[in-house]
């Protein structure tokens, strides 16, 4: 009974580098495991030819909603099972866990039909190419109807966080990467004597990998995880917890789909051009989600060292915790700078890019860039929001961010100035970004942050 103050407090007593590195580390490996899982697909595509990724990168969309509906619903899973094990609230624990579980399998079915039903429309609306509507509606058709697999993961990955065996959620999500990475060349190209299977081979590769994952993850919450009970034989839904599950999980749910829309409408705005600009938007988001992916795994660490300390009122830690994840952020945003400024063609080529590509994608994603100077800073910050109870501030900057400036802006470029504009108006966005976060971040510290009382030890302040 003894340790587990001992436990909570290294969130108040540990040097706040060392802190934030050890609460981090873990999940940046794993963001960076899932930023593979993602190229490596369109790698292996771009390899069939230029059709074949354009259909990939037309797909995106999806697979990032699906992403969004599973981990905003786990947001919300994580949320009420912390909360009842805090409390000692067994019974209420596996009631979260189980009814998150029912959530889980209830978005899949609603992906399954919406892929079955509506795969083909969603590319005949943004392209009257027969070949990528073809090889689009055939990766849709499998990563929706067999999308039980990312649901479902992500849904025991949350159970298993929510208990802290975090490094159970490493092996699980290696172990589909790495089975994803293997089959891809298999199944694409036809090896072993295989039929050759090109972009729905892809697809299976990937559903094939979240499948293993999802049982690995079943299999360390029945074995591993001994604070959850998961006997589902009795289970009924209580509208209750899921209502609760959903009042945070909607808003999480939300700020994610943005990026949805916004690729889907930059993808409309782009092939008006041609079907190479779409490509070439494709390859950015696989090649900036190594850039990114950090910074997220980064921000997984930061905010519960930031909710801690913002319930003991100790403001130094705050404000030495937030210091220290811009320092990081904007330092990995800018060496991702470079990169992209120095090596564009090489990143290009890891693509098989042609010469027409190669001719739009290089301007592209020098200018698209620059744009890394500020997201750093911005995905920081809209975090700490978060971590503050402030989510809707969050929402608000990735609204403007994603929907308010840069499809608009966007499309005024493109019809004024043509293609090689177009790239601009996600510069623009951050830039106005990184304004209203500030606004909106001095705000916070005048009214949460700055009114905190410092903890005094013995008349002397504490120094985090």
């Amino acid at each position: 009974m003894e340790k587990t103050p001992q436990a909570e407090n290294k969130m108040g007593v540990m040097p706040v580098p060392k802190l934030l590195i050890t609460m981090s580390l873990p999940m940046i490996i794993s963001m960076l495991v899932q930023a593979l899982y993602n190229v490596v697909d369109s790698v292996f595509v771009a390899q069939i030819n230029e059709e074949a990724l354009t259909a990939v990168s037309l797909a995106f969309p999806v697979q990032n909603l699906m992403i969004a509906i599973a981990a905003g619903t786990g947001v919300g899973i994580n949320a009420l099972l912390s909360r009842n094990l805090g409390e000692k609230n067994l019974e209420g624990a596996n009631a979260a866990a189980k009814n998150g579980i029912f959530l889980g399998m209830i978005s899949y079915i609603v992906m399954a039909v919406i892929g079955l039903a509506g795969s083909h429309f969603f590319f005949t609306v943004q392209t009257k190419d027969p070949v990528i509507v073809r090889y689009g509606t055939q990766y849709m058709l499998i990563i929706t109807v067999v999308s039980v697999g990312i649901f479902m993961q992500i849904t025991f990955e949350r159970l298993l966080q929510s208990t802290g065996k975090t490094i159970y959620n490493m092996i699980t999500q290696g172990t589909g990467a790495i089975i994803n990475i293997v089959l891809d060349p298999i199944l694409i190209f036809g090896m072993f004597g295989l039929p050759r299977m090109e972009v729905a081979g892809a697809a299976l590769a990937t559903v094939i990998g979240q499948l293993v994952a999802v049982c690995m993850s079943l299999y360390f919450n029945c074995k591993k995880n001994t604070e959850l009970d998961l006997n589902m034989r009795t289970f009924r839904p209580n509208k209750t917890i899921i209502a609760t599950i959903y009042k945070v999980g909607v808003p999480s749910i939300i700020m994610q789909s943005i990026g949805s829309v916004m690729v889907f409408g930059m993808n409309k705005i782009l092939l008006i051009f041609s079907s190479t600009a779409a490509a070439v938007f494709g390859v950015y988001f696989k090649l900036q989600s190594f850039i990114f992916m950090p910074i997220f795994g980064l921000n997984n660490g930061m905010i519960p060292i930031i909710a801690y300390n913002y319930g003991a009122k100790n403001r130094e830690r705050i404000m030495a915790t937030i210091k220290m994840s811009v320092l990081i952020a904007v330092g990995i945003m800018l060496v991702g700078l470079v990169v992209f400024q120095i090596f564009p063609v090489q990143l290009l080529e890891i693509f098989d890019a042609s010469e027409n590509m190669l001719g739009i994608g290089v301007p592209a994603l020098r200018i698209i860039s620059l744009s890394f100077i500020f997201a750093g800073y911005i995905i920081i910050i809209i975090s700490v929001f978060q971590a503050l109870g402030n989510g809707v501030y969050s929402l608000m900057v990735s609204v403007i961010r994603q929907l308010f400036v840069i499809l608009p802006v966007a499309y005024l470029f493109a019809r004024v100035f043509g293609l090689s504009r177009v790239w601009w108006a996600i510069p623009i966005a951050e830039i106005v970004a990184v304004t209203v976060t500030t606004l909106m971040f001095r705000r916070i510290i005048r009214l949460k942050i700055k009114p905190l009382e410092e903890p005094r030890l013995n008349g002397e302040l504490i120094a985090g």
